[in-house]
């Protein structure tokens, strides 16, 4: 990148598993993280703020380059971290595969500790049905629908 260029980019990221089964056991999901983890800090440029979620979903707060292709990225770290996981598990069958989307919000500097806090606490969260729905969506359809909106209650970002 060149240093006539200053950026914050900052982005919440968040996709699903195959058909939102709960593929991201107590066993599966540190092995996935971690090749997550891997994938993005080996990526120039991006530095890594957070990773968590669910058994059927992730959540990454990072701050990326203006040269980073957002979509082809994401779909590199899903690809990549679902053949990682696969391979090390040894078995015959596929023990993770992801859907297909994302959702991708960006945020302000300001709002990191808040985007990252709410990261590591997402099994809390979805325990008491207190999610952000722009932290949760993967598609314009679910809005549309109604899922990730009014029937669940919601917290506010500062």
């Amino acid at each position: 990148m060149s240093k006539n260029c200053y950026s914050e980019i900052n982005l919440h990221l968040v996709w699903h598993t195959k058909d939102s089964l709960p593929l991201l056991t107590p066993t599966v999901e540190p092995i996935a993280h971690r090749y997550l983890r891997k994938r993005i800090l080996d990526t120039p440029e991006v530095f890594l703020h957070e990773i968590g979620g669910t058994e059927n979903h992730v959540h990454v707060a990072v701050t990326i380059p203006p040269t980073l292709t957002v979509s082809e990225w994401i779909g590199r770290l899903k690809g990549g971290s679902a053949h990682d996981v696969n391979e090390q598990s040894g078995r015959n069958h596929k023990v993770l595969e992801w859907q297909a989307g994302y959702g991708v919000v960006s945020f302000g500097t300001r709002d990191l500790d808040w985007v990252v806090a709410y990261i590591r606490n997402q099994r809390e969260h979805h325990g008491r049905g207190a999610t952000h729905d722009r932290l949760e969506r993967i598609t314009h359809e679910e809005e549309a629908a109604g899922i990730n909106g009014s029937s669940r209650k919601t917290e506010e970002a500062p």
